[in-house]
């Protein structure tokens, strides 16, 4: 993260008074002015999160939005919080602390980076999506958000990164789910699964056997017109693909790849040189 280090370098200039140092792990803020409770514990924070410490520090950094909710302090303490909890892999306790932050502080200059961090714990949270597609799509809502509303940011770039790869994983679910229907020889849900990819994740690199998949099962069950269709649309866009190559077979069974043919008559002429070695 290493925005997130360049904001926390800004934040530090702002601070006038440096760590005290004190160990306790108790918010002990009492017997000073307002706002000097309010720098103590936000020093205290930043020592703990440097310290490793992250339940302390965010404890310190909510102290800090407490003592001054209407301030400038109170904003960064709830990023700092979040940060403190994401650093660790606390996602679900970070996330709650982004949710608010986003709801409190709406217009807030560093708002492009509360919605990559929230789609950040979101990503990390994605386990198993064959069981569990909401950490996936969450991510995928609020990568989405940055690259709509905040294009020209740092922050921009890692989002189509992860995004393109989250395409990938939603597309191959599909695949996945469309196999299973072909299976149980239910044609019209696996149909429908396929033609999702090719309409909704067309460039992601599991376009070509789906588009691949429609081809067979329109050959399959007699709907030959609409499996030629398919196999025309993959040869146009991808002909030097495996998949077309395969769609190819389903119209002619004997059909061999040239360069297949050409691997075999040399493997033939070295067991032929072989044998005679023998003779």
């Amino acid at each position: 993260m290493k925005y997130f280090f360049k904001f926390l370098l800004i934040l530090s200039i702002f601070l006038l008074v440096n760590c005290s140092g004190k160990k306790e792990k108790e918010v002990d803020i009492k017997g000073l002015d307002l706002e000097s409770e309010m720098i103590e514990a936000y020093n205290t924070g930043l020592q703990a999160l440097n310290d490793g410490d992250v339940l302390f520090a965010a404890k310190n950094f909510n102290a800090v939005e407490n003592l001054y909710p209407q301030s400038i302090w109170a904003s960064r303490s709830v990023l700092m919080a979040a940060y403190s909890f994401y650093s660790q892999d606390y996602y679900g306790d970070a996330i709650s602390e982004l949710k608010r932050f986003l709801r409190n502080y709406p217009a807030n200059d560093n708002i492009s980076y509360a919605y990559f961090l929230l789609a950040t714990c979101y990503y990390e949270l994605i386990v198993d999506e064959k069981k569990d597609l909401s950490p996936l799509l969450n991510s995928k809502k609020y990568f989405n958000i940055i690259l709509k509303d905040y294009p020209d940011t740092d922050f921009a770039l890692d989002a189509k990164f992860k995004l393109d790869l989250i395409e990938n994983v939603l597309a191959s679910k599909e695949i996945y789910i469309g196999k299973y229907y072909v299976s149980r020889k239910k044609w019209v849900p696996a149909i429908n699964r396929f033609k999702n990819v090719i309409n909704n994740y067309e460039k992601t690199e599991y376009v070509e056997e789906a588009i691949h998949r429609l081809v067979e099962i329109n050959y399959m069950i007699g709907l030959e017109s609409e499996a030629k269709k398919y196999a025309a649309l993959l040869g146009y866009n991808y002909q030097s693909s495996e998949w077309y190559k395969e769609s190819y077979r389903v119209f002619n069974k004997d059909y061999e790849d040239p360069k297949d043919k050409i691997k075999k008559n040399k493997q033939n002429v070295i067991i032929r040189n072989f044998k005679k070695l023998f003779k």
